[in-house]
């Protein structure tokens, strides 16, 4: 049970957030593209519904993945958020009424088996349940500079992979940290109750950073092909929150001989995640 909860509600914040993938891509390509950072897409986007019912199923996923981030430790709950990119093209097939071929249905199942034996393997387990200030800072700047870093690098490049990768990219930093935020105020929550989670500078830390994260989010699904902006974004956030797992919370993974599977699952992931991304159903047909 201590596994199985925090697994249920990550595959629910998975699934809700591949969801939100398909409908916010459709709502994204309706709008004027932008050439840099436009704040104001929010605006537009605001009119359509299909945005808004994408909204909603962020909602839905950012309720489970607290749930599962309460439950379980970061380095297991997201890494199975890799799990968004099958399920984003399995729904946009559905959508667009497109049958997936024999080869994508072969990835999926390559980055199924992948990740449950990376996970099995690694069996992560919770360290830490407070993370101090000192460790804190240098994991925020961190974070914060290297979103920023990839975030302009990408907004100078005209639309194409390099763009759409450096803010894929750039949003997965975001989405990590997030998690990482995410984690600190629900053990608060757990502690000092809702007084304790509205007081504490880590509530407000995920929000702000969960903002971000959609604002770069909604400029990667427009800046290129999801080929380059769903690769990044996919396995970025499964790295860097591992790393910030093990960083912050100092959560344990297998090592010695663990390390040779773990690798396995890894590759096979990967090679996954690049199969789908390069020959799957692209999500803006249909928009």
């Amino acid at each position: 049970m201590t596994v199985l909860l925090p697994v249920l509600f990550a595959l629910l914040a998975a699934f809700s957030n591949a969801l939100a993938t398909v409908l916010q891509r459709r709502a994204a390509l309706t709008v004027p593209q932008a050439r840099g950072f436009r704040p104001g897409i929010i605006l537009d986007l605001l009119r359509r519904p299909v945005w808004l019912g994408g909204m909603l199923a962020v909602v839905v996923a950012g309720v489970g993945q607290a749930a599962a981030l309460a439950t379980g430790p970061l380095s297991l709950v997201q890494p199975l958020f890799v799990l968004e990119l099958p399920l984003a093209l399995l729904l946009a097939s559905l959508f667009t009424g497109k049958r997936m071929p024999g080869g994508l249905w072969l990835a999926v199942a390559g980055v199924v088996v992948g990740l449950g034996i990376a996970l099995a393997a690694a069996s992560p387990s919770s360290g830490h349940t407070q993370v101090s200030m000192d460790r804190w800072l240098p994991a925020l700047g961190a974070c914060g500079g290297a979103a920023v870093l990839l975030a302009a690098a990408g907004l100078r490049r005209p639309v194409g992979k390099a763009r759409a990768g450096c803010l894929g990219a750039a949003t997965a930093v975001c989405f990590a940290l997030t998690a990482g935020l995410m984690k600190d105020a629900m053990r608060v929550l757990g502690e000092d109750g809702v007084t304790g989670f509205l007081t504490t500078w880590q509530t407000y830390g995920f929000a702000a950073s969960g903002v971000c994260a959609v604002l770069l989010l909604e400029h990667a699904m427009q800046g290129g092909p999801l080929v380059a902006s769903q690769p990044a974004l996919t396995l970025g956030d499964a790295t860097v929150s591992l790393l910030l797992g093990v960083v912050l919370y100092q959560e344990r993974v297998r090592t010695d001989w663990w390390v040779l599977p773990q690798l396995l699952g890894v590759v096979l992931v990967v090679v996954g995640v690049l199969a789908l991304a390069r020959r799957g159903v692209d999500l803006r047909t249909g928009a």
